[in-house]
């Protein structure tokens, strides 16, 4: 997929997520990344006569959205078990495995993820484990190779507590973990054999010590280099991750956080971040009875940094900003629904120095809407990552 020539975009309504809002604008773009970012109506593109140029005609330019947990590619729709690559079930703790290796980047989610105005995803090991594996980000570029996708691999760790493990291993298989105390006992179980490594290897030096795949992964996390990420939907569940956090000094983000709203506080005070959702969804087992939309605004309100999962294909990807515009419905406001899509989805991610926002030198990821998607229903009409057009409503 060959780089877009340069682009500019004029008289626009800019909304940068890193300022005040732009009434009437412009960006100009050129290989790959945001040039400029002006008040003018009309950037600085003499040397570039070969831009293409997009009348804005006053409406909202955004940067592009952003879903910080996603299955897409990984669990692909319509093609039953052969496409389902995000759960190694064969035992419990799997922390060597690479979300990167089951991901088909050919999957028709990530075309339906740029209509809906999605320039980034996370994709992550399934929650059947407790300790899942590997993630990636990837930009979204419908067609492309995975390698051309790739932003950051690895860019976090999966684990899951709760529900899930139980079904997959004790019920199921009848083999540990049975029970949230099980659950709990195998995380630190691992984390404590992986300390030990670290410490064997450093003792030893590393050319003369052997490799562990599996205390490698474990390993990242102690030393901080990628956060845990751990599916938790019951506040018992997200109280365990916050200890377990706590006592092994990991870089914690909870995912999904159900009823995170009966410990807000909580989490505000041990400064995790929570992806929320997907609550555009029915109450499919128990730890899902108390979801609510109304978790956003309390989380919000109480300073926890949160973003929205559509956790696809759990609820199709298409459906992210109507997700935060049912959270402003019940009473998050405007502002904080557009960081939780775009700013603070990417501080999730560890990556706002790349996209997030409409910054010179960042990526150029942003669209151009027919109305506010938060406030108005609005529809993407054009879809742009890392420079690329990825959908264009006119053709």
């Amino acid at each position: 997929m060959e780089m877009s020539r340069s682009i500019v975009i004029r008289n626009a309504r800019i909304m940068t997520m890193e300022g005040p809002m732009i009434e009437r604008g412009a960006v100009r773009i050129a290989e790959g990344r945001l040039i400029e970012v002006s008040s003018r109506t009309e950037p600085d593109h003499d040397n570039d006569e070969d831009a293409l140029v997009i009348e804005a005609d006053g409406r909202l330019l955004t940067p592009g959205l952003i879903d910080p947990h996603t299955h897409l590619g990984i669990d692909e729709e319509g093609v039953g078990w052969e496409g389902d690559d995000y759960n190694e079930t064969s035992e419990p703790v799997t922390p060597h495995l690479r979300a990167l290796d089951g991901i088909y980047s050919f999957d028709r989610g990530f075309a339906e993820a740029a209509e809906a105005g999605i320039t980034t995803v996370q994709v992550l090991p399934g929650s059947a484990n407790v300790i899942g594996g590997l993630m990636c980000c990837l930009k979204v570029l419908p067609g492309a190779l995975l390698e051309e996708m790739l932003m950051l691999h690895p860019s976090g760790l999966k684990m899951a507590l709760g529900e899930n493990p139980k079904k997959y291993h004790g019920a199921a298989a009848g083999r540990a973990p049975l029970t949230r105390m099980g659950i709990a006992g195998l995380i630190r179980e691992q984390f404590v054999k992986a300390a030990i490594y670290m410490q064997e290897r450093e003792a030893a030096g590393a050319a003369q010590a052997g490799r562990d795949l599996r205390m490698e992964a474990l390993v990242l996390a102690l030393q901080r280099r990628i956060p845990v990420r751990v599916h938790a939907h019951r506040a018992d569940d997200i109280e365990t991750a916050v200890r377990i956090g706590k006592e092994f000094g990991l870089d914690l983000t909870v995912e999904h956080a159900t009823e995170g709203r009966r410990l807000a506080h909580l989490l505000a005070k041990n400064g995790v971040d929570c992806c929320i959702g997907p609550t555009l969804s029915s109450r499919s087992k128990v730890e899902l009875r108390e979801m609510g939309w109304e978790t956003y605004a309390a989380l919000h309100e109480a300073g926890v940094r949160i973003s929205f999962t559509t956790d696809h294909p759990v609820l199709p990807i298409q459906y992210l900003p109507m997700s935060a515009g049912l959270a402003v419905r019940a009473g998050l406001s405007a502002e904080a629904a557009w960081r939780g899509l775009t700013l603070n989805a990417a501080r999730h991610l560890r990556l706002s120095e790349r996209t997030g926002s409409l910054k010179p030198g960042k990526d150029a990821d942003l669209v151009l809407w027919d109305g506010d998607p938060v406030t108005e229903g609005g529809q993407a009409e054009l879809t742009i990552a890392g420079g690329r057009i990825t959908f264009d409503s006119s053709k």
